[in-house]
C-alpha cells in the first residue's frame, strides 16, 4: 500500500470554497491530499453559495466538511456559512472545519478561532506554519475513529 494511504475505510468528505473566494488551487490541493489518504472527496469548487453547500451536504451526508479560504475573507464568509449549515437539522452534528487565510489584518490573537468555534465550526486551521500540520493531526484522529 502506498505511503500515506490509510488501510481503514475512508471517509466521505466535502471540500468547498467560500462564496467570495475564487481561488481553486487550495481546493485541488485539499482534494488530492484527502484522496491520497484514502478518503472519498466531493470538491464543490470556488465561489460556492451557502445554499448550494447546504443542499449538497444534505444530499451527500458527508462525514466531514472542509472549507478553505485564500482571499482573506474566510472569517466573514465562514460565520455566515456555518450559520446556514448549523441551521439545518440534518447537519447539526456534521463535523465542519475551516482553514486558510481567514483574515486580511495579519496575525490574529486567537479571537477568530474562538468566534468561529462558537459559531459552530468543529476546528479552525489558520494559515501559517501550524495550520497544515494541525489539519493532518485532525485527520489522523478521524481516521483512527471507528466508522459507525
Amino acid at each position: 500500500m502506498p505511503m500515506g494511504i490509510s488501510a481503514r475505510a475512508g471517509r466521505d468528505i466535502v471540500v468547498s470554497g467560500t462564496l467570495s473566494d475564487a481561488h481553486t488551487w487550495n481546493l485541488v490541493f485539499l482534494e488530492l491530499l484527502l484522496r491520497e489518504r484514502g478518503h472519498r472527496v466531493t470538491n464543490l469548487g470556488s465561489c460556492v453559495p451557502d445554499a448550494l453547500l447546504v443542499a449538497e451536504c444534505r444530499r451527500r451526508r458527508p462525514d466531514l466538511v472542509v472549507v478553505s479560504s485564500v482571499n482573506g475573507h474566510g472569517f466573514q464568509d465562514g460565520r455566515r456559512m456555518i450559520s446556514e449549515i448549523r441551521g439545518c437539522v440534518d447537519l447539526e452534528r456534521t463535523p465542519v472545519v475551516i482553514g486558510g487565510k481567514l483574515g486580511i489584518g495579519g496575525a490574529d490573537d486567537g479571537s477568530r478561532e474562538t468566534i468561529l468555534r462558537a459559531a459552530g465550526f468543529n476546528r479552525v486551521f489558520e494559515e501559517g506554519a501550524t495550520g497544515l500540520p494541525e489539519f493532518l493531526d485532525y485527520l489522523e484522529s478521524l481516521e483512527s475513529e471507528v466508522l459507525l
